[in-house]
């Protein structure tokens, strides 16, 4: 335990609060850009252009909205995408669980390219999203075509 901890608690403590439906949200998305190893510029645009346009994080100042992502960048960076992922699920509300889909198939997509890495995660979100293996392919299909050229 480091001097710092005694002063201003268990650094861990702050990055175990549960997440709530806006952290959940963006952390699968985060989660998608970082799954193949390495975040490109494209990916980590394409998410944050896609949060930046719901109703979702629209009440959030941009100070909050800040202090979101260094948070999930901190999961990210203690427990890689699958720890980001495991606290992330639970807290996505089972209307936009299709909605969280599309679009971390979307940020998947953003880079042209669809590393084995990202498959595997997009296979694993479906499951854990319990997404319908047919609607996923026709989600995963449309937004193959939304990035062609």
């Amino acid at each position: 335990m480091s001097v710092f901890d005694d002063v201003l608690g268990d650094s861990d403590s702050f990055s175990e609060k549960s997440f709530g439906p806006q952290e959940g949200f963006a952390g699968i998305l985060i989660a998608a850009s970082a799954c193949d190893g390495h975040c490109s510029d494209e990916e980590v645009r394409g998410a944050m252009k896609i949060l930046g346009r719901m109703t979702l994080y629209s009440r959030l100042s941009e100070q909050n909205f800040g202090s979101m992502m260094d948070r999930l960048m901190g999961v990210l960076k203690k427990g890689g995408p699958e720890k980001l992922i495991q606290k992330s699920v639970p807290a996505v509300p089972p209307e936009l669980r299709e909605t969280v889909f599309v679009n971390a198939c979307d940020v998947v997509l953003a880079d042209g390219v669809v590393e084995d890495d990202e498959k595997e995660f997009i296979d694993q979100m479906m499951r854990q999203l319990e997404i319908d293996e047919d609607r996923a392919k026709t989600i995963i299909k449309v937004m193959v075509y939304k990035n062609k050229g």
